[in-house]
């Protein structure tokens, strides 16, 4: 039996799953942010003769899997327990940007002949890492906020709509914060828009095909957990205070 909630009804403590997901949902953003730097080129096809190709950073292969757990914590637990899911991905963030900072700044032993690759990888890690938090905590703070409103002007239907809705609107921001960050001053304009429009339209369709499978994952954990969460009275400001546990 699913039972129709509001997000003040609901304790996080309570539930079974909702524990596991944060934790896959954080790794994943981790290993992004350390392979975002690279830029990754993708031949789509040809176009009178000349390869028609797209400029995708690295972590825009596996960011936008972290926008599918966020539809799933706001669809099914409700916007507070995505909103502590941001905050817990914002904060291991961080520590991975500093451990970075530290590691590669500690001098390395003589005999150990890697620090140059290791420099390599690690010392743009950081800019990479801001890029990623800032676009991070816009992105999915506008994912979640629009699928909660749309779950409420749709009365819980259409859940389509609203997976793809919602990333419509949090891609945009995220796609766009992150390339400008990342690689301005580094990059052309053209390269940097090329990223930005590819990046973007790769993670709408990435997450588009994906619908089938977000359905397939919500409806199974609110039948296991018997709760189907709507944010009405919902406090959605980013910064409100919330007890540890709860909504």
């Amino acid at each position: 039996m699913i039972r129709k909630l509001t997000a003040r009804d609901t304790r996080l403590s309570n539930f079974r799953y909702y524990d596991l997901l944060v934790h896959v949902f954080v790794v994943i953003l981790l290993i992004s942010n350390l392979v975002g730097q690279k830029i990754c080129a993708i031949p789509l096809f040809h176009f009178h003769g000349q390869p028609i190709i797209a400029k995708v950073a690295g972590a825009q292969l596996l960011f936008p899997i972290t926008y599918i757990f966020g539809d799933i914590f706001t669809e099914v637990y409700g916007y507070g327990a995505s909103r502590r899911a941001i905050w817990l991905g914002f904060f291991a963030s961080t520590i991975l940007l500093l451990m970075g900072l530290f590691v590669v700044w500690v001098p390395a032993a003589p005999d150990w002949p890697n620090q140059k690759a290791f420099e390599a990888v690690f010392y743009v890690v950081p800019r990479f890492i801001v890029a990623s938090l800032v676009a991070f905590w816009l992105g999915e703070f506008t994912n979640s906020y629009t699928l909660a409103k749309m779950k409420l002007w749709t009365n819980g239907r259409w859940l389509w709509t609203r997976t793809i809705g919602s990333t419509v609107s949090g891609q945009f921001v995220d796609t766009t914060t992150v390339i400008l960050i990342a690689f301005g001053g580094r990059a052309s304009w053209s390269t940097m828009l090329n990223l930005i429009v590819s990046g973007y339209f790769a993670k709408v369709i990435y997450e588009t095909v994906a619908t089938p499978i977000t359905y397939w994952i919500v409806n199974n954990l609110k039948r296991a957990e018997g709760i189907d969460v709507y944010d009405r009275n919902t406090n959605f400001n980013p910064f409100a205070r919330s007890r540890v546990g709860t909504d």
